[in-house]
C-alpha cells in the first residue's frame, strides 16, 4: 500500500470525532449503520457528521449504500487490513537475530 495513503487514512483516524464514526461503523459490521443513527447515538449535528463521513469516505475507509430513504455508512474493511498491515508488515526487520547461546561449559 502506497505511504500516501496510509498517511491518509490515519491523518483521518487522528480526530477524535471521526475516529469515534469508524468504530460505531465497525461495530456494525458489513451491514453498516444508517446516518440517522450514527447521529443519534454521537449527539452531533447532521452537517458536523456529514463533513466527517465524507473525510473517511475520501481517505478510503467508509462507503455509503442508500436503501430507500435511509443513507448507510459501512465500513471499508480491506482499507483498514491494508492500513494495519502497512504498519506491521515491517515490524522489527531491522532487528537482528539473538544470537545462539553456546551449549559448551
Amino acid at each position: 500500500m502506497d505511504i500516501e495513503v496510509v498517511a491518509k487514512a490515519l491523518k483521518e483516524l487522528g480526530h477524535t470525532t471521526r475516529l469515534t464514526i469508524f468504530k460505531r461503523v465497525v461495530r456494525a459490521g458489513f451491514q453498516g449503520v444508517a446516518v440517522g443513527s450514527l447521529q443519534e447515538q454521537l449527539q452531533i449535528p447532521g452537517s458536523t457528521l456529514s463533513h466527517h463521513i465524507s473525510s473517511l469516505v475520501s481517505a478510503g475507509l467508509l462507503s455509503q449504500r442508500r436503501e430507500g430513504r435511509t443513507l448507510f455508512c459501512v465500513a471499508e474493511f480491506a482499507k483498514l487490513e491494508g492500513v494495519i498491515g502497512f504498519l506491521q508488515d515491517e515490524c522489527c526487520i531491522e532487528e537482528e537475530c539473538a544470537p545462539k547461546l553456546s551449549t559448551q561449559k
